[in-house]
């Protein structure tokens, strides 16, 4: 990468980090701030980085960031997508299409997402690829943040790898094959016609699973707006929640929470989720 586009990197990101207010992203901002905005170590721990190789960014050397750290850096930044797809050019790194897992955030649904801190949530997309998830979020139903390319999103990974399976109960197998499917094809409608992203999905599992292709062809469509799931977790048991989603206006990403299901002991295991986190639960030996 040149040297002059690789300090103009710095450059830039020093300027949007010195724009945003602590409490715009849930930190406190506290009586001795001497810069304004954020600290370097504030932005490097929201995008998940090391200290040392933020600075090196910012000073305009280092190695070159990879696309899953510039979706980071755009999301601890609160980039617009424009000055998202500038940074990606930036690092001379292609600009992902949209809907895949380095998918521009959308600000307002991820300063909500900030503030459900209570609760298990996450951001997705219409594709059901993951974008943020907050701890609780992890806790419950796994980290989703390693997978790439066709198997970041969840419903290519329900066709294609049983382990996806294994957090629901077999009997809710079939409920959730179908919802997925039409889901999917609601998805697939609302985009417009020159988006091969959805169609190159649904041509995919066309071809490997038989068990897509029988319930695609049954044509029902419905977008998921609220489910009661029935959840497999490894050291809680079955956890029963309510899914519950707000979509952004054009439908491209969803604010994804879990509540307790009335009536069910989920309330008192999700407390307990939230003490344990992701931490294993060993049994005692005798």
């Amino acid at each position: 990468m040149g040297s002059a586009k690789y300090a103009e990197l710095g450059t830039f990101l020093r300027s949007r980090r010195e724009r945003i207010r602590p409490t715009d992203v849930g930190l406190p901002s506290g009586p001795r701030r001497r810069v304004p905005g954020l600290r370097r170590e504030e932005v490097a721990q929201l995008a998940g980085a090391s200290v040392d190789y933020y600075n090196e960014l910012e000073r305009g050397a280092g190695s070159q960031p990879s696309e899953q750290m510039i979706a980071a850096l755009a999301r601890a930044l609160r980039l617009s997508a424009d000055e998202r797809d500038y940074l990606y050019r930036l690092a001379d790194r292609p600009v992902p299409m949209h809907g895949g897992a380095a998918s521009h955030v959308h600000p307002g649904m991820l300063d909500l997402l900030n503030r459900l801190t209570s609760t298990p949530a996450q951001l997705i997309t219409d594709l059901h690829v993951t974008l943020v998830q907050n701890p609780l979020a992890v806790a419950l139903i796994g980290d989703h943040s390693d997978f790439r390319g066709t198997r970041a999103s969840l419903l290519y990974r329900w066709f294609t790898d049983p382990d996806t399976r294994n957090l629901y109960p077999e009997a809710d197998h079939d409920i959730q094959s179908r919802a997925l499917v039409a889901d999917l094809r609601a998805a697939a409608a609302r985009r417009a016609d020159r988006d091969t992203e959805a169609t190159s999905m649904i041509s995919a599992l066309l071809d490997v699973s038989p068990e897509f292709a029988a319930v695609w062809a049954e044509h029902d469509v419905a977008f998921r707006r609220d489910d009661r799931k029935r959840l497999n977790h490894h050291a809680l048991g079955v956890i029963e929640v309510n899914c519950l989603n707000l979509f952004t206006e054009d439908g491209r990403q969803r604010l994804l929470w879990f509540t307790p299901a009335v009536g069910t002991g989920s309330a008192n295991l999700l407390d307990l989720l939230a003490v344990i986190g992701t931490q294993e639960i060993v049994e005692p030996t005798h």
